[in-house]
């Protein structure tokens, strides 16, 4: 299956966006010596952010994507088992549980939980059968929704350009988007892990403001690293996370670069998530499979405490 997103309509949002990026671009010569002390603090293995004012929380975030799983019972017990949870660590938690759940979810999870969709369509709501329009989400108070994710890109034939103009009408709904990002194995074995990454970026930057960046969260899921109990090891996730903030500073700002924050995801769980979390650029985790284990879900949030 796949998406047709040549729609005028469409395209002329993200060319509205694309125009008000040319304004903000004027003013890059001013962020010169932030994006200078930006590599002064990577090349000190420090996050850029110790030296440039976050006007976001700036923590450490952690997602849980429940995707196709789950029953009254458990979930249920799920919930029981992340409020029991103690979460010690500075950092902000997001559960995204399957669209069916998501009111009993929202009802039974107590902070810091917060609740996110797992997709949403591309346009107001109407004749789209099986889908679920942004305005639904906000009219029922649920702040984020996961986008891009490579099972929807491989699985519903997304393309690049249709999870721009997604990202784009749900912030303009006032939803805030996980955007994800990431390469399969064949790109990765031919070196183009980067470009791959780069060319998912380009396509939601066309459509979005510098402003949007503000609600939106990167996730860098290597394909070949999910549900498959690969895991890239810290130094190629920080390779690619620092390769991303770089590129954003190049092609957004370096204020942008600075504050965006940049999770991994790709089999993160209770045995390697605090080694992942010192990286200087990985900035939280987007979890599958752990995330259905209260109590390693749990753990995985606290290893904020790692990061630096």
């Amino acid at each position: 299956m796949s998406f047709n997103t040549t729609t005028t309509a469409s395209n002329a949002s993200c060319s509205l966006a694309s125009s008000q990026k040319t304004s903000v671009r004027g003013g890059r010569a001013n962020n010169k010596l932030r994006a200078q002390k930006h590599a002064i603090a990577r090349q000190n293995g420090r996050r850029a952010s110790s030296l440039v004012v976050c006007d976001g929380t700036g923590k450490f975030v952690v997602g849980g994507n429940w995707k196709c799983n789950g029953t009254i019972d458990s979930i249920d017990k799920l919930c029981a088992s992340l409020n029991s949870g103690k979460i010690t660590a500075d950092v902000e938690v997001i559960c995204a549980p399957p669209m069916v759940y998501i009111d009993r979810v929202q009802s039974k999870l107590k902070a810091p939980y917060q609740i996110a969709a797992q997709n949403c369509w591309v346009s107001k709501g109407g004749a789209f059968t099986g889908e679920v329009s942004a305005e639904m989400l906000k009219d029922a108070n649920i702040p984020w929704v996961i986008l891009g994710h490579s099972e929807r890109r491989s699985l519903c034939g997304e393309t690049n350009e249709f999870v721009g103009l997604k990202t784009k009408y749900a912030l303009d709904t006032g939803v805030k988007v996980v955007a994800c990002i990431g390469e399969s194995l064949a790109q990765r074995e031919a070196g183009d892990t980067l470009n791959v990454c780069f060319a998912q970026l380009k396509a939601i930057v066309d459509c979005v403001t510098e402003k949007d960046w503000e609600n939106i969260i990167i996730a860098y899921e290597p394909v070949w690293a999910i549900g498959t109990g690969k895991v890239a090891t810290p130094d190629q996730a920080q390779e690619v996370h620092a390769g991303v903030r770089k590129w954003m500073n190049e092609n957004v700002s370096a204020d942008v670069a600075s504050k965006v924050r940049i999770q991994y995801g790709g089999s993160v769980n209770a045995g390697n998530c605090d080694e992942l979390a010192t990286k200087p650029d990985i900035d939280g985790f987007l979890v599958g499979g752990a995330s259905l284990d209260g109590e390693a879900f749990v753990k995985i949030c606290n290893s904020a405490a790692h990061s630096k």
